[in-house]
């Protein structure tokens, strides 16, 4: 008798694909743009995410949602600035998938949101592996980590929709090779944007928000031109 195998893994990611497409169609709905914000530990994304919030949130509706194997303390630090934020413990996990999303958004109470970031855990593998539902996904990769991540991790180059170089006002005292990177990056994904910034300085951040500002505006325009069609 033949033994049948089930691949798990296949099978996770089309359930969760699935869900993720669902998800997105919601938002679309409501108009709420997702950005999903992911980089391996200590890239700059809670800074990063600080410095947006503060050039953006007169103008956007914003929400965040952090996430964290455990602590709150980028939630913390995210809260002061005042706009409404919750933290998520994915009790172990190294990624968030669209099912955990869906959640943190409904405790999140995000219908009247415009933009909902989710820094994502620290980790350049799981999330990439697991579509979340995002309207967009960036990944940050800071200059310490070095210019050869793209031969390393490809995957997570390949499903971003925008690549933000960060703490580039540390170039100087690093081996970063931003060309090489960037060409590796581009190799693997020909579309990706990619923004060289310093969140701490300012460098280029009017760059990256103008970007994001056009992002949801699109996503907004998608919306309506959806409801128009179904009149």
């Amino acid at each position: 008798m033949a033994v049948k195998i089930i691949d798990l893994k296949k099978s996770v990611f089309d359930d969760n694909n699935r869900e993720a497409d669902i998800l997105r169609d919601e938002l679309k709905a409501k108009g709420i743009f997702l950005l999903n914000v992911m980089s391996s530990p200590g890239s700059g994304k809670t800074t990063l995410l600080l410095e947006t919030i503060a050039l953006l949130k007169d103008d956007l509706r914003i929400g965040v949602m952090e996430a964290d194997i455990d602590s709150a303390v980028d939630a913390d630090k995210v809260a002061q600035t005042g706009v409404r934020t919750i933290q998520l413990h994915t009790g172990g996990m190294c990624h968030l998938d669209a099912g955990m999303t869906r959640q943190g958004l409904e405790d999140l109470g995000a219908d009247d949101l415009v933009l909902v970031i989710l820094e994502n855990v620290g980790n350049l593998v799981c999330p990439a592996e697991f579509d979340t539902g995002a309207s967009k996904s960036v990944m940050l990769l800071s200059v310490p980590e070095g210019d050869d991540k793209p031969l390393k991790y490809p995957l997570m180059f390949r499903v971003a929709d925008a690549l933000v170089i960060s703490k580039m006002d540390c170039l100087d005292y690093f081996d970063f090779d931003v060309e090489a990177l960037k060409e590796r990056a581009q190799k693997l994904n020909p579309s990706i944007e990619i923004f060289e910034l310093s969140a701490k300085t300012g460098l280029h951040m009017s760059q990256w928000t103008d970007w994001l500002r056009r992002e949801v505006a699109a996503w907004k325009q998608t919306q309506l031109q959806s409801q128009e069609e179904s009149i």
